[in-house]
């Protein structure tokens, strides 16, 4: 069992940087896949950053690719995403998944066993 709590979330303008942490209960931290996800209103919920167990290989969505950076700290259980250069368009509730799953399943919302609460990020114009 893995409980994930997320943070970090809140107003920012266009072009500023958040950083949002996930914290994990259990031992089993570092075996697991982690994901970030958003959903915003009306909308499907929706991968964004992915990262394996060793911090070694990241996937990105396209539309985060070189603003955004995934990352884990296995000593405290916390996997982070940077985000950079923030857009309106990344307005949406942040969640942070984990997953004892492989690759071609980390875009997969369904493939992930926990999640946490969500987080808001709200990029004003």
């Amino acid at each position: 069992q893995v409980q994930l709590v997320e943070s970090g979330g809140g107003l920012v303008q266009a072009g500023g940087s958040l950083r949002l942490s996930c914290a994990a209960s259990g031992r089993t931290f570092s075996s697991y896949i982690m994901g970030w996800f958003r959903q915003a209103p009306g909308k499907e919920r929706e991968f964004v950053a992915g990262i394996d167990w060793s911090g070694e290989v990241t996937r990105y969505t396209d539309s985060v690719k070189g603003r955004f950076t995934i990352s884990r700290d296995n000593a405290k259980a916390t996997a982070y995403l940077q985000m950079h250069s923030l857009k309106p368009e990344d307005t949406a509730t942040y969640y942070c998944a984990a997953g004892l799953i492989a690759y071609r399943e980390w875009a997969g919302a369904s493939a992930y066993n926990y999640w946490g609460q969500g987080t808001q990020v709200t990029v004003s114009s």
